[in-house]
């Protein structure tokens, strides 16, 4: 099977390459050329681009998108003036999803992440991390991982999961940092080795210390490591992440410019979630700063039910040139290339010859408007390992 995407404006994915006018060429799952020039061959498929956009497919590096009930209630108390944090320390939050988790059997959370899944296809999402964290308890975090694992072997992209295993405490539980230590790290690492292990380091969430105590066992245990850090408040997360050689820091919200610096200058990705700001309080983090000094930049949606309920990576670049400074071409880069490497996934999000076959075709014919446009949908087609899963020639 061959397919030919002919005369598209192609963006290859990676940072600092220019737009340009030309063809790819799919062979079973993988690019085998790209390039001006290249001609149909006999009998085989041709998508005419006529001029229009085809980007990598968007890597979405992290999300919260397994999940049971809504929030909509707290969100009516955000209106009426309670903070993120004053939700959760009163119970609701992070907790109020966590009740409605435990509740739900493995294969209703599946069906309901599948769906989720499905949407962020035709938002041009082809790659996805999905957490647990909303269990809390060594039986419901294995659930979650068991549930993304069903969906992810339901979807025809990519899924990663991560254990989330350092989320919000549970007053019911005042022992849960060593339960979690001694009971729900040594289950997720004997039925899911290797997994990258995260954790949520912030007032009300959990300490500096007990991250710490966490990372270090998983560590030894051979995880990889991630950890949401200033999303609130500065305690001290991105100094930890870079002494225990985290993967990448999340949210960064309430980072100074100096330590975004030394972050720049680390193997450390910075993972930025702009539709949180956009969701809760219209803070976001110094991309700006931290791209110029050098750093390994990664956008995401922080797809969840509280703090950034949308999956749409075309309004993470919206907001990205709006509220982070960026321009169209290193939030792209950002959603694609950078993104794939940071979940380990090397053969994807650039496009070039040897790499998946991962492809959006926007109804754009200027990249610029990925980022100019605010709302909407601006996916035409999107071909998943080879095939064409969504849009007019779609089965």
């Amino acid at each position: 099977m061959t397919l030919l995407v002919a005369g598209a404006q192609i963006v290859s994915g990676e940072l600092g390459a220019p737009a340009f006018l030309g063809s790819v060429r799919i062979e079973a799952d993988r690019i085998v050329e790209v390039g001006p020039g290249l001609l149909p061959r006999p009998k085989e498929p041709v998508i005419e681009a006529d001029g229009r956009v085809l980007l990598p497919g968007f890597v979405d590096a992290h999300t919260h998108a397994v999940y049971a009930g809504d929030r909509l209630d707290e969100f009516e108390l955000k209106q009426r003036g309670k903070t993120y944090l004053e939700i959760l320390e009163s119970g609701g939050g992070i907790l109020s999803t966590v009740r409605a988790v435990r509740q739900t059997g493995v294969e209703a959370l599946a069906e309901a992440l599948l769906r989720r899944l499905e949407v962020m296809l035709s938002e041009g999402t082809t790659s996805v991390e999905v957490k647990s964290g909303y269990g809390l308890s060594t039986d419901d975090e294995l659930k979650l991982l068991r549930a993304i694992r069903l969906a992810g072997a339901r979807f025809p992209g990519m899924v990663v999961p991560t254990a989330l295993l350092g989320h919000a405490l549970d007053p019911e539980q005042p022992d849960l940092v060593e339960r979690t230590l001694r009971d729900t790290l040594p289950a997720v690492h004997a039925e899911f080795p290797g997994i990258a292990v995260d954790a949520y380091c912030e007032q009300g969430a959990w300490s500096v210390a007990d991250c710490r105590r966490l990372f270090e066992r998983a560590r030894e245990l051979g995880h990889p490591l991630r950890l949401h850090a200033d999303q609130f408040n500065r305690l001290g997360g991105v100094e930890l992440a870079l002494e225990l050689g985290a993967s990448s820091v999340d949210h960064l919200e309430a980072t100074p410019t100096a330590a975004l610096e030394r972050l720049a200058q680390s193997d450390c990705y910075a993972v930025l979630l702009p539709v949180s700001g956009f969701h809760t309080d219209d803070r976001y983090a110094n991309a700006r700063a931290f791209v110029d000094a050098g750093g390994k930049l990664v956008l995401a949606s922080n797809c969840n039910p509280g703090s950034a309920p949308s999956s749409s990576m075309p309004f993470v670049h919206a907001l990205a040139v709006r509220k982070l400074g960026l321009s169209v071409l290193e939030a792209i880069s950002a959603t694609t290339s950078s993104a794939a490497r940071l979940l380990g996934l090397g053969d994807r999000g650039v496009i070039a010859p040897g790499f998946r076959a991962d492809l959006v075709l926007l109804r754009h014919r200027d990249p610029r408007l990925l980022g100019f446009e605010i709302g909407g949908n601006p996916i035409d087609r999107v071909i998943v390992g080879g095939v064409e899963w969504l849009g007019r020639g779609a089965g």
